[in-house]
């Protein structure tokens, strides 16, 4: 499976094809982006942006991606990409990085709500315990 004409940021991060309608994942912002295109079109905003990919692994039909990236404040920060397979192209990832926060209002027409369940996947500070 050759890379596309026009790899999208995220197919150069994961080193594999997006499938057509795949979906990418932010749940710090509670986020879904839907199909390669508006993938890119989401990508294109981000002028300016550099990036390196630290790691990569494959274990099975999971690839793991650890990649820094600056985009254009001149620091840099670090992110986790997990991606979900099938015949060899990705059909979901969701992308890790920093804090909660809420989603710039150009981004609205382009994403859709992520269903995550209440409360979120991860636990609020009240509900931590003293380890």
């Amino acid at each position: 499976m050759g890379e596309p004409p026009n790899p999208t940021r995220l197919e150069r991060v994961l080193g594999v094809q997006l499938a057509e309608d795949a979906v990418r994942q932010w749940p710090q912002s509670g986020e879904l982006v839907r199909g390669r295109a508006r993938i890119a079109e989401v990508e294109s905003h981000f002028v300016g942006l550099r990036l390196a990919v630290g790691s990569r692994h494959t274990c099975g039909d999971t690839v793991v991606v650890e990649w820094s990236t600056d985009y254009g404040d001149g620091r840099v920060y670090r992110n986790v990409s997990i991606a979900e397979l099938n015949d060899g192209q990705a059909v979901r990832v969701t992308d890790y990085w920093g804090e909660p926060f809420t989603p710039p209002a150009w981004r609205q027409p382009l994403t859709e709500r992520l269903e995550m369940p209440p409360g979120g996947r991860w636990p609020a500070a009240g509900a931590l315990a003293q380890d």
